[in-house]
């Protein structure tokens, strides 16, 4: 389980260090930072699928997605004795992102490039730093893999510190190129355990989403995060799945209905059977909230729980009737995964507290910082450049 996440210098984000429980949920009102926390860690597992920068980049580049605001705000500013300004910076640019789990930390700075000749790549963030350490806190004693610059050292066997690269390429990580079972087998596991999270943000239910339409099928553990291969991932719950936990869960939403999938030549179709009706309604008639609830549901009762599930704003296009069925099977999947829900509908807050008793943080905005009331920071430490 991951047990404090941290980012510092992204978006609205100046500075959060998030302590997690098994289930954690964060709302607060529009504008107060919900989406920019779900990028930042989003953005951190694109660090194990060497895609970061790119990430930034269609983001619109460093620039756009660094804290906007002052280096810090004097007493005067909070009190509004003086305008909010600039301060004379102390530290350097960065974004920097980070957590630690049960075993391991982790945690990269990306900063401002230095210029080179006439590359039209001059825009593109670097690497600055990363470390690799047991426990929970980065520590110089725990260290098991640090990179600055282009070097990366390594803890051997022996206890001694070895270089294993010397010519890292600034927009590449060492989690992507420095990971050896051999020499490195701890960066090894933690980067496939981050190629583990899963992320579910606004699925497609618009009228061309592929959802809707009938799909070649094969065996499919994990739905995509697009939603397009949601009835082969619906037969194989019904196959090597919890069967009964999925029409438990069609009828606590839908009472009197069931779900089914269709082969006709080879491509596999969602049908929903609902009480009344002389015929079952195919994947194209369904409505929006009725299509997002059975991809919640195919995501949430995956036979492959993976160590992170993260949903952004899940309740959007459901209706308030279906936010009690979904806290409860985003409760019974909190059994399996760590879950983060990033939500703004007060019912299923509510709902979650409840029934799994979940750790709620409410954002807020002041001076233009996101900020957690009453937080209790744990410990943290970020890697030196």
């Amino acid at each position: 389980m991951i047990l404090t996440f941290a980012v510092s210098g992204y978006r609205s984000l100046r500075e959060i260090i998030l302590p997690l429980e098994q289930l954690t949920v964060i709302t607060g009102p529009n504008g107060s930072g919900k989406s920019s926390l779900y990028r930042a860690i989003r953005l951190l597992a694109d660090v194990a699928q060497g895609r970061a920068v790119g990430a930034l980049a269609s983001e619109g580049g460093l620039q756009s997605t660094l804290w906007a605001g002052p280096e810090t705000f004097s007493r005067a500013m909070k009190t509004g004795d003086v305008p909010v300004q600039g301060t004379m910076r102390r530290d350097r640019v960065s974004l920097k992102l980070g957590f630690a789990d049960e075993d391991y930390g982790y945690a990269i700075d990306l900063g401002l490039p230095v210029r080179s000749g006439r590359s039209l790549f001059n825009l593109d963030p670097e690497i600055k730093a990363e470390a690799l350490w047991v426990g929970e806190v980065l520590k110089r004693r725990g260290e098991i893999a640090t990179r600055n610059g282009p070097a990366v050292q390594v803890l051997d066997d022996s206890g001694k510190r070895a270089h294993v690269l010397g010519d890292l390429s600034s927009f590449d990580s060492m989690m992507t190129h420095a990971a050896d079972p051999r020499g490195a087998r701890e960066l090894l596991a933690l980067r496939e355990r981050m190629r583990g999270w899963r992320f579910y943000d606004h699925f497609r239910t618009d009228r061309d989403a592929p959802a809707r339409r009938p799909q070649v099928g094969t065996r499919t553990p994990v739905l995509s995060s697009d939603g397009s291969d949601l009835a082969a991932a619906l037969q194989t719950i019904r196959e090597i799945g919890d069967s009964d936990a999925l029409d438990e869960a069609v009828e606590d939403a839908f009472p009197g209905s069931a779900v089914d999938v269709t082969v006709t030549d080879g491509l596999f179709e969602v049908v929903m059977q609902q009480q009344g009706l002389l015929r079952p309604l195919r994947a194209g008639e369904l409505s929006d909230g009725t299509l997002r609830y059975l991809l919640l549901v195919t995501a949430l009762l995956t036979p492959r729980p993976p160590p992170l599930l993260v949903l952004n704003e899940p309740e959007t296009s459901l209706h308030a009737d279906l936010l009690e069925p979904l806290a409860r099977l985003i409760a019974t999947a909190a059994e399996r995964s760590q879950i983060i829900v990033v939500s703004h509908a007060a019912p299923l807050v509510e709902a979650l507290d409840r029934l799994a008793g979940a750790t709620v943080y409410a954002l807020n905005k002041e001076l233009g910082e996101t900020v957690i009331q009453g937080l209790d920071k744990p410990a943290w430490a970020w890697p030196k450049r």
